[in-house]
């Protein structure tokens, strides 16, 4: 049954942690001059109806206040972002419909991918939502075996039948060197939106196998028989996990000022 979401409400809740094994303070460097998170906050107000940013440091929290973000304090405890985002939901997000999780180090989303996601919840079955984005032949194969870049296969409904950082499908009839022309792969994208009632329940699960197996905890969802809605976006977007990518994001953003 598909019903328009134009009556819901979507809060974005967007955790941020100050350690970080490979770039510890990523969410307060600086990119074209201002934090990263401010980046990620100001994209996000864009297009869903509140904003909080979901820290245990109270230094991301002061820096959230003074651009004039709304900042929440949460468990330096979580062992996931969502397990973090269902703590700032309860405190600040009654009267919401839709949570979507942004993560803190992407300062490139963009609109587009926030509309999409929100779309998902047109269909008034959907649980949980992400994004994927297709590999291109262009992307090459190293791209394609990148275990940091989880892959995702859909069913004909889009909802996902697996992730993993593995090459799935594994095309045992031709080369290597033929498989991004042979078969559409799916780069999942870390943007998640759950129905409030559904993030209650999936943070009370248990760490599944598979989630254990590939370290990706939308695995114990699907594990636990939830389904996982699958939008569609041809946007880019740098994520900043390491000083190299805030290199890389800082040149991004000054050919796009050109």
């Amino acid at each position: 049954m598909m019903l328009k979401n134009i009556d819901m409400k979507f809060i974005g809740i967007i955790p941020a942690r100050y350690a970080s094994t490979r770039f510890p303070g990523k969410p307060l460097a600086l990119l074209g001059g201002k934090p990263v998170i401010q980046h990620v906050y100001e994209q996000v107000i864009k297009t869903l109806d509140e904003v909080y940013v979901a820290t245990d440091d109270e230094r991301i929290e002061k820096a959230v206040t003074s651009f004039g973000g709304k900042a929440v304090m949460t468990s330096p405890d979580h062992k996931s972002g969502t397990d973090r985002c269902y703590e700032a939901y309860r405190k600040v997000g009654k009267g919401y419909d839709v949570i979507v999780n942004v993560q803190g180090d992407e300062p490139f989303i963009q609109c587009s991918q926030l509309e999409t996601i929100k779309k998902c919840f047109d269909d008034s079955s959907t649980q949980i939502a992400t994004l994927v984005k297709p590999f291109t032949a262009a992307d090459g194969i190293g791209a394609l075996e990148n275990v940091n870049s989880p892959k995702v296969v859909v069913d004909k409904n889009m909802n996902a039948l697996y992730f993993s950082r593995s090459v799935i499908p594994y095309q045992r009839n031709k080369e290597k060197k033929e498989w991004l022309s042979g078969h559409t792969y799916y780069k999942h994208i870390g943007l998640y939106a759950y129905r409030a009632s559904v993030l209650k329940e999936i943070t009370s699960l248990p760490q599944s196998a598979l989630e254990i197996a590939e370290s990706l905890e939308q695995l114990r969802w699907l594990e636990n028989g939830y389904k996982i809605k699958v939008g569609l976006t041809e946007v880019e977007t740098i994520g900043i996990d390491t000083y190299e990518d805030l290199v890389r994001g800082e040149k991004f953003l000054q050919e796009r000022g050109k």
